[in-house]
């Protein structure tokens, strides 16, 4: 694998290049069009076999060995967010209101140039590698889920994917065997009550109170109705009810998420919410009713693959920790694919090296150190050949 890794440092500047142009240009989920283009013809230079419109807007790319061996899957994202870009770079968005918030322009530069790197020693290569670029990460349903369907895992015997950590240190490879994120789901309250003059509440029913009692009423399900042991989130994002100072609202709508690991527990959460509503609705003469989406399933690591994350990129010299972490309740697509194949999903450590205190993903000044992308490479390299067997050296 040595030749690779120079290969990919030799790399680098292209995949900053990349990196840096894809920021500026980004795309709103299922709204990708030039940057699936810009994917699509990247490998077609590279002389691959490449699939266009997968699932609608993903774009698949097949390295073929020149000796018989497993297929793997690498899969990136290469959607953006509907945020304003706050930093102060040459690379700055130039698209109002869109952002590349969350790595994603990272994951794409990273699985092109490694596509080349590999490419370039087809001649040594045992097996498959399968580079899955997918749309619309970002926002339920995703794109994984249609990409499988249109068949990005046909023939695939395992998939490996990682996602550049801001808030981790570089050097830093964070894993779990089992779950490693949460299901993330969406639900909707929309209170009916009845509105009138501010200063005759005893005429109203009003759907301000009622919902600030259902905010509080939300809060004891995970406190009260879960075992402690079952990790569970129930957050309100958004209380809307808009009316004059002297009005009391008739009509509020709550929106909030709901994050668990156990399908259980995510079942016992969804029906306390709706007989939370019932009650309350019963209790104050007013209307309330329940809108509830499932978002992405939990991404549950498979044990001998995740094990196998630990072990071969321990070995990766810039690599400077492997840590088994505990899992987190943000979501991810990705875990659609562990449901068909078995496979890994990891973060690499990618703080960016000018802040102390690293912006979150999602924030208008997030950024992240680009020296990352290349430990990303090597990790998704390291555990293809692994994967594909011992005999399946690129030029050691």
């Amino acid at each position: 694998m040595n030749q690779l890794y120079s290969a990919l440092e030799n790399y680098y500047d292209e995949m900053v290049e990349i990196r840096r142009y894809l920021h500026q240009y980004p795309e709103l989920s299922f709204q990708e069009v030039h940057t699936p283009h810009y994917i699509a013809n990247y490998h077609e230079k590279l002389g691959l076999e490449v699939r266009k419109n997968v699932g609608k807007r993903g774009v698949v790319a097949r390295l073929e060995g020149s000796h018989p061996g497993p297929t793997v899957a690498l899969r990136a994202d290469f959607d953006a967010l509907p945020i304003q870009d706050a930093k102060d770079v040459p690379y700055k968005s130039t698209v109002p209101g869109v952002m590349h918030a969350c790595g994603h322009d990272g994951h794409t530069a990273t699985l092109l140039v490694l596509a080349k790197a590999m490419s370039e020693q087809k001649d040594e290569l045992h097996g498959t590698i399968v580079f899955i670029h997918q749309h619309a990460e970002e926002q339920a349903p995703g794109g994984a889920i249609a990409m499988i369907n249109d068949g990005c895992l046909d023939d695939v015997d395992v998939v490996f994917g990682t996602h550049l950590w801001a808030v981790a240190p570089t050097g830093k490879i964070q894993y779990n065997e089992g779950p490693l994120m949460a299901a993330a789901d969406r639900f909707e309250l929309d209170i009916q009550g009845k509105g009138g003059h501010g200063a005759e509440p005893h005429d109203t029913k009003d759907a301000i109170v009622i919902g600030s009692q259902l905010v509080q009423s939300l809060q004891q399900i995970v406190s009260r109705r879960t075992a402690p042991l079952d990790s569970a989130v129930v957050s309100i994002g958004s209380f809307e009810a808009k009316n004059a100072f002297n009005v009391i609202a008739d009509k509020a709508k709550l929106i909030g998420t709901v994050r668990t690991f156990d399908p259980a527990v995510q079942k016992l959460i969804k029906d306390e919410i709706q007989r939370i509503a019932d009650g309350t609705a019963l209790s104050t003469g007013s209307s309330i009713s329940l809108t509830y989406e499932k978002g992405y399933p939990a991404v549950v690591n498979h044990a001998d693959e995740a094990r196998l994350v630990a072990s071969t990129l321990a070995e990766i010299d810039a690599v400077e920790e492997v840590e088994h972490r505990r899992p987190i309740m943000g979501g991810e697509d990705f875990s659609y694919y562990l449901q068909h194949r078995k496979g890994a999903f990891f973060f690499t450590g990618a703080q960016h090296p000018d802040v102390k205190e690293p912006f979150p993903h999602h924030h208008p000044n997030f950024d992240f150190d680009e020296r990352a992308m290349l430990i990303a490479g090597k990790s998704l390299a390291a555990l293809a050949l692994q994967y594909v067997g011992a005999d399946a050296k690129v030029s050691v």
